[in-house]
């Protein structure tokens, strides 16, 4: 099967800046480009090192950089496991949230070092005061399923397991609260931000206080019936509905291919009796907050800072 042309239409999108509308429409293109690289029909054709020449990386900045520190902290050094965190250099309360982030990126592309997961969490650090912890998780094909999804749960068990020693140990500020605690995830590993929130549901965390879970674009597509992609099939066994789920946001572009799997996510939800918010974008088209020029990026950056906020006054 032959890759489709690729088609920009740039005066469909609405900036912030006109004047940088070229510079989106070319992050668009590469955008692009990386999904065909990374389509099923090419994956297994392209070795690892050919792909790392798209995923440029960024690195520490310990000094103060747009207002965010990053820090890097090792969980597991065989698994390459750790978390990058993201702190805002401005004085803050001391109460300042907690969001363990996972990257987008099919399961298979980028790490916490690279410039668009980098550039991602930083924006967000920013936008809502809160201190991020990014999680480098094994890729796919080398490690199969569902490693990513042990490797989430055992940062939230890491961190967990720290917090009454000393928050020196997680790089962690004295003024990160973990009882103010939420889980985010951008693209397929929405998804597996979903499943690590179950399992954080489901196990007796001492330390770290589960208040909200951000899906943004979530993966969710498949006509399997497995759970790991079929939360709500028949396989499921509907294992939220027992949960104390904590309440979620479920971010949607409106000409995102997955759109329609992304609504059922939601009204899985609420049919379960979960404290659920909608988010859609007409417009938007699938990863569009990574590009910080769009209107609607900064629109759903707005809507992820309001989401904490809420969560944290209704405590």
């Amino acid at each position: 099967m032959s890759p489709q042309p690729l088609q920009i239409h740039v005066e469909e999108c609405k900036f912030h800046n006109p004047s940088r509308a070229l510079d989106t429409a070319v992050l668009s293109v590469h955008a692009r480009l990386r999904r065909q690289l990374l389509s099923p029909l090419r994956w297994h054709h392209q070795p690892r090192c050919i792909l790392n020449l798209f995923d440029l990386k960024a690195p520490l900045s310990k000094k103060p950089r747009d207002g965010v520190k990053t820090t890097d902290t090792v969980v597991d050094a065989a698994r390459n496991l750790y978390f990058r965190l993201f702190v805002p250099s401005v004085d803050r309360d001391a109460n300042m949230p907690v969001i363990i982030y996972f990257h987008g990126g099919g399961f298979a592309y980028m790490q916490v070092n690279s410039i668009a997961c980098d550039d991602l969490c930083r924006r967000l650090c920013k936008k809502t005061g809160a201190v991020i912890i990014s999680v480098n998780y094994r890729l796919t094909p080398e490690h199969k399923y569902p490693c990513q999804y042990d490797d989430g749960f055992d940062i939230v068990k890491f961190i967990d397991d720290n917090a009454n020693t000393d928050l020196g140990n997680l790089n962690l500020p004295s003024y990160a609260n973990l009882k103010q605690c939420f889980i985010a995830g951008d693209s397929a590993v929405g998804n597996l931000a979903h499943h690590v929130a179950v399992k954080a549901c489901e196990y007796e965390l001492r330390n770290v206080e589960l208040k909200g879970l951000m899906t943004i674009q979530p993966f969710f597509e498949s006509d399997l019936d497995h759970p790991a992609c079929n939360v709500f099939g028949p396989k499921s066994g509907d294992n939220i509905s027992r949960l104390e789920f904590p309440a979620t946001m479920v971010v949607v572009g409106g000409v995102d291919p997955l759109h329609d799997w992304q609504i059922r996510y939601y009204e899985g939800l609420k049919k379960c009796g979960k404290e659920a918010y909608l988010i859609e974008y007409p417009n938007a088209f699938h990863s569009f907050y990574g590009l910080p020029e769009l209107e609607d990026t900064a629109l759903v950056m707005e809507e992820l800072k309001n989401f904490v906020r809420k969560s944290i006054k209704e405590l």
